[in-house]
C-alpha cells in the first residue's frame, strides 16, 4: 500500500525538488551561516536601546491591532489627508490594476526610464517585467536589488536581497555584467553600483518607492532605508509614484517613535536606519526639491481575503523586518528562492496562501519544524506558527487536501481515541506504517521508530510489577 500524504504536483513539487537540492548545498549554508551570524550579533545592541523590549513590541502590537481593525477609516482618512496636499490617490484591487495603472502615468509622462528604491511589493506585482514589455527602463538603486537585476533573480531575502552571494559572487557578477575588472573589493564594487546609477537618477522622468508605513492622521508615508537611493527616487524626477500594500497603516505620526526603532532593530540590528523620510505630497509652494506630481496606489491583491480571516488577520501586523527568516532553521537549509512566491521564511509560508490561493500554496504551511522561533523573534508578536497550523486546518475545511492524507489521519484519529486499537498495534506495526506504507511521510523525513509498548502498556506493567491491581 502506498499513500502519498503531499502531492508532487505544481508549486508543490518545484518546491519540493529545489529544497532537497538546496538543502545539500553546503555552499549555500555557509554563504547564509555567516550572513545570519552577522545579523544575530548585531540584533542584541539595537534591543539595548529599549528599557523593555517585550513591551514594545506588544504596544506595537496593538497599535497594528488598532490599524488593522478601523482599516477602512484609517485609509480614507490618508486619502483625504494627502489629497489635500496634491498628490493623487489611486486604488489596485489586484496586480493588473496597479500594473495599469502605473502604464498610464508612465505613458502621460512619455517615461523611458524610471528608477525605482527597494520594494516587495512592486515584487509582488512583477513591476519590472511589465515595465520591460513596455519599452521601460526600469532600474532597482538599493545595491543588493541591483545585484539581483544584474543576475536576473529576484530578491532572496525580504531584507537583503543578495544574503545568499558573497563579495567574491558579486565582483564576478559585476565583471561578467559591466565589463569592471574582476576581484573588486566591496567598497570598489560600491563606486561602481553609485556611478552608474546616480546618472540614472538624473536621466529618469518617474521615480517609484515603496513606503515602510502609511501614517494615517497627517496623510503621509514614511519610508526607511540605508543608502538614500529611495530619497534620490522619489526627490530627482519629475513624478513620484508609491506602491504600498493597504495594510501598512499606522494610526498616528507619533507610532513612528516605536515602529521606526523596532523595523531597525529587528531587520538590520541598528538602534535606527541610515535615512528615514515622511513624504507629504509633492514639492509644495516654496519648496526647492521634491517632485512635481505624486500618485499613492493603495494595493488590496489578496489582503482583503487575509482581512476577512478573523484568524489569519494577525499576519497583516507585519512591518517586513525579516526576523523570521533569519530565526528559520528551514529558510536557513533551503534558501528565499526555493519558496517560489515573492514573500518567504515564516510570513510568506502563512500569508502566501490566502494571497494566491490556498490549493496551489498549501503545502508551505507544511515548511516548518513548528519550533516556534519565528513568533518568538517577530518584531510585532504575530504568532506565526500558530497561523501555519490554522493554514493546515483551513487546507483540509477547504477540501484542498489529498486523499491519501485525508485517509491517513481519520485512520490516525480512529486508532488513537480507542485504547483497545491503540495498544493492538506494536511498535514493529507502527514503525511499518509510517516508514514503508506512508511514502509521502517516510520520503523527506528520516525513520520514525516507536517503542515496543506504549505507555498504557507500559504502565500496566509497572502496576502489576509493584502488585497494584
Amino acid at each position: 500500500m502506498t499513500i502519498k500524504t503531499n502531492s508532487m504536483s505544481g508549486k508543490s513539487g518545484s518546491f519540493i525538488a529545489k529544497s532537497t537540492i538546496k538543502a545539500a548545498d553546503l555552499d549555500h549554508r555557509r554563504k547564509i551561516n555567516f550572513n545570519i551570524g552577522k545579523y544575530n550579533a548585531a540584533v542584541p545592541a539595537g534591543k539595548s536601546q529599549f528599557a523593555d523590549v517585550n513591551l514594545a513590541r506588544e504596544r506595537a502590537k496593538n497599535a497594528k491591532w488598532r490599524a488593522i481593525e478601523n482599516l477602512d477609516q484609517y485609509l480614507e482618512n490618508f486619502e483625504k489627508k494627502i489629497n489635500a496636499r496634491g498628490a493623487k490617490v489611486i486604488w489596485a484591487e489586484n496586480a493588473e490594476q496597479a500594473l495599469q495603472e502605473i502604464g498610464k502615468i508612465c505613458k502621460a509622462k512619455n517615461c523611458k526610464t524610471l528608477v525605482k528604491s527597494k520594494s516587495m511589493v512592486t515584487e509582488e506585482i512583477h513591476l519590472n517585467k511589465y515595465l520591460e514589455k513596455n519599452g521601460i527602463e526600469s532600474v532597482e538603486t538599493d545595491l543588493g536589488e541591483y545585484i539581483q537585476q544584474l543576475d536576473g533573480e529576484p530578491p532572496y531575502h525580504i531584507v537583503t536581497p543578495a544574503m545568499h552571494k558573497s563579495k567574491e559572487d558579486v565582483a564576478k557578477l559585476f565583471a561578467n555584467k559591466l565589463g569592471v575588472p574582476g576581484g573588486l573589493s566591496p567598497e570598489e564594487l560600491t563606486q561602481v553600483a553609485r556611478k552608474l546609477l546616480r546618472e540614472k537618477y538624473v536621466q529618469a522622468e518617474v521615480g517609484l518607492t515603496g513606503a515602510n508605513f502609511i501614517i494615517a492622521d497627517t496623510g503621509a508615508i514614511a519610508v526607511t532605508e540605508n543608502e538614500g537611493n529611495a530619497r534620490l527616487s522619489c526627490a530627482f524626477p519629475k513624478t513620484h509614484i508609491v506602491v504600498v500594500g493597504i495594510e501598512k497603516v499606522i494610526p498616528t505620526l507619533a507610532d513612528l517613535s516605536l515602529f521606526w526603532p523596532l523595523l531597525s532593530t529587528f531587520g538590520t540590528g541598528q538602534k535606527v536606519t541610515v535615512y528615514n523620510s515622511i513624504i507629504t505630497g509633492p514639492r509644495q509652494p516654496g519648496e526647492t526639491d521634491g517632485p512635481e506630481e505624486m500618485y499613492v496606489i493603495l494595493l488590496d491583491n489578496g489582503r482583503t481575503n487575509l482581512l476577512a480571516n478573523a484568524k489569519a488577520r494577525e499576519s497583516l501586523y507585519c512591518i517586513r523586518c525579516g526576523a523570521c527568516l533569519n530565526a528559520c532553521p528551514i529558510y536557513k537549509n533551503i534558501g528565499g528562492h526555493t519558496y517560489g512566491t515573492t514573500y518567504s521564511g515564516p510570513i510568506g509560508s502563512v500569508i502566501t496562501p490566502h494571497l494566491q490561493g490556498m490549493a496551489e500554496y498549501k503545502h508551505l504551511s507544511y515548511a516548518s519544524s513548528l519550533c516556534g522561533n519565528c513568533t518568538e523573534v517577530c518584531a510585532v508578536k504575530i504568532n506565526l506558527h500558530e497561523l501555519l497550523l490554522e493554514n493546515r486546518h483551513e487546507a483540509v475545511n477547504e477540501g484542498v487536501s489529498s486523499l491519501g492524507e485525508r485517509l491517513a489521519w481519520k485512520a490516525w484519529k480512529t486508532a488513537s481515541m480507542s485504547r483497545g486499537m491503540y495498544n493492538m498495534g506494536n511498535g514493529k506495526l507502527k514503525n511499518f506504517v509510517v516508514n514503508h506504507a506512508f511514502k509521502g511521510w517516510k520520503e523527506h523525513r528520516a525513520d520514525l521508530q516507536f517503542s515496543d509498548k506504549t505507555f498504557n502498556q507500559l504502565w500496566l506493567d509497572r502496576d502489576k510489577k509493584n502488585g497494584i491491581s
